[in-house]
């Protein structure tokens, strides 16, 4: 299901820097060749032996295309007026300790990009959250993949904007783990199995528990009045 109408979009107007989430320049970086090798159901082997089995002398031609929905995505960038846009700044940190502060929430919603059942074998979806605060905004567009006894695979992407400094941070971060060992991980933390099944439908309880595969942080202050890019401040 794609959720065409839905969007998020920040706005800088004195420069006009841009950065917005939609559906399909997420879906266009899902792999249409195979190249980073597609996954399969956990019983794809047996359903594979039965079928050369039952279909001796007849060959299928597949298009190789990735049927999870993988996306990389990290929101499309419209450059400011005077070249405004994120760089790699590996000293760059969102600042969690002031996100955590009770400060009164302004706006918060949230929006659903894209989703899938697959094909009644776990879920991939893609989720932007916005939280507005007075003198910060906080997104978290969130790639969430389970594939049942197979795999479990979260990619993050939180854009921090401090109004004050007029500064934007954008830190991805992809997580994947083996479901199995995931599953291990819940036991270990103490939840019986219908909670371990609930757990598996939420994100936010397993997320911790996946290795990072990736990691990386940018940044960009967006002045009007010298149109400068400052990196790191």
């Amino acid at each position: 299901m794609i959720f065409g109408d839905n969007h998020l979009t920040l706005h800088h107007t004195p420069t006009a820097y841009t950065l917005t989430f939609t559906p399909e320049p997420a879906l266009d970086l899902v792999d249409k060749t195979g190249s980073t090798g597609l996954l399969k159901v956990h019983y794809a082997t047996a359903w594979s032996a039965t079928r050369e089995k039952t279909s001796a002398g007849i060959k299928e031609v597949v298009k190789p295309f990735d049927w999870s929905y993988t996306t990389s995505y990290r929101g499309t960038e419209t450059p400011g007026l005077g070249g405004q846009k994120l760089q790699r700044d590996d000293n760059a940190r969102i600042p969690v300790e002031l996100l955590q502060r009770r400060d009164p929430i302004l706006f918060a919603d949230e929006v659903v990009l894209y989703e899938s059942e697959l094909d009644d074998n776990g879920v991939s979806v893609l989720t932007v959250k916005v939280r507005v605060m007075e003198q910060r905004m906080l997104v978290l567009c969130r790639f969430f993949l389970r594939l049942d006894n197979v795999l479990v695979r979260v990619r993050d992407t939180r854009v921090y904007v401090d109004f004050g400094e007029e500064r934007v941070v954008r830190e991805y971060t992809a997580r994947e783990g083996v479901f199995g060992e995931v599953k291990k991980k819940l036991y270990m933390e103490g939840l019986m199995p219908d909670q371990i099944t609930i757990a598996f439908r939420d994100a936010n309880q397993i997320a911790h528990l996946l290795p990072v595969v990736e990691h990386e942080v940018e940044s960009v202050c967006l002045e009007a009045e010298t149109g400068q890019t400052q990196e790191g401040r």
